[in-house]
């Protein structure tokens, strides 16, 4: 079985019980409901991965935030219909304690934009871990939710 790495930067956004998420489009956690964030490109700091990615996929800017976590989850993921693949996904999470301008719930998949489809508040007593990303659920009960 081929592997696959995945190695990237996101935010933890969450206020008042709610957390900002983003419906992914494509990859692994296809469907599926995502920290905003990505993968860290050749040469970039994870912070400027984490400024870059939520502005292309939440469309704010952030003004301030705090390493929160690193971590990481594995699991098999069938990327084609006899190609299964297993998959560490590697974070680095940041909490976003403050940032500027609007959430965009629409984003236009692009060549700067490939995998979100916008971001939403979601209430974290009504997420089921069926709808979230594993690193979603690592990062939550890290902060001391428990997901049903």
């Amino acid at each position: 079985m081929k592997e696959f790495k995945q190695l990237g930067a996101y935010g933890l956004i969450v206020k008042d019980d709610k957390i900002l998420l983003i419906r992914k489009f494509g990859g692994p956690y296809d469907g599926k409901l995502d920290l905003p964030g990505g993968t860290i490109e050749f040469g970039e700091k994870p912070a400027q991965t984490l400024k870059r990615e939520l502005e292309e996929e939440t469309g704010i800017e952030i003004l301030n935030y705090e390493l929160f976590d690193a971590n990481s989850v594995t699991f098999k993921w069938a990327y084609k219909e006899n190609i299964l693949l297993k998959v560490h996904h590697i974070g680095i999470f940041y909490k976003v304690l403050d940032y500027k301008n609007k959430i965009k719930k629409e984003v236009n998949i692009n060549n700067i934009n490939d995998d979100s489809l916008g971001a939403n508040w979601y209430h974290i007593s009504k997420l089921n871990k069926n709808e979230l990303s594993l690193i979603v659920i690592l990062e939550l009960e890290k902060l001391g939710y428990n997901i049903n």
